[in-house]
């Protein structure tokens, strides 16, 4: 459903060490918002709730609920670093539009 590259893995394992929270997962979720219509929202989650589909990704587990799963089947996550910054990536089949920040989708 969702791909997590090696990069991506890395960022959330390193996040998940710095909080103590060796167990969690990373929420992944859509809602309505951002300059094309969907934003992107992303974080640690102890534990997955009761209508998430769980998926494993590299490494990682991943959540995520029911009305983001067909906005999402399908993604690549990235972990980019470069001289402008660092952060996540989306690849996402499913949007149509995307902003030039990378961080929302129509």
């Amino acid at each position: 459903m969702i791909i997590l590259t090696e990069q991506a893995g890395t960022a959330v394992k390193a996040a998940m060490s710095r909080a103590g929270k060796l167990d969690a997962g990373l929420r992944v979720m859509v809602e309505a918002g951002g300059c094309a219509g969907y934003k992107y929202l992303i974080g640690l989650d102890a534990e997955p709730r009761v209508d998430d589909a769980v998926v494993e990704a590299g490494g990682v587990k991943v959540f995520i609920d029911p009305d983001s799963q067909p906005l999402l089947s399908g993604m690549t996550i990235d972990f980019v670093e470069s001289l402008e910054g660092s952060g996540f990536t989306f690849d996402n089949p499913n949007a149509g539009t995307k902003c030039g920040c990378g961080k929302s989708f129509g």
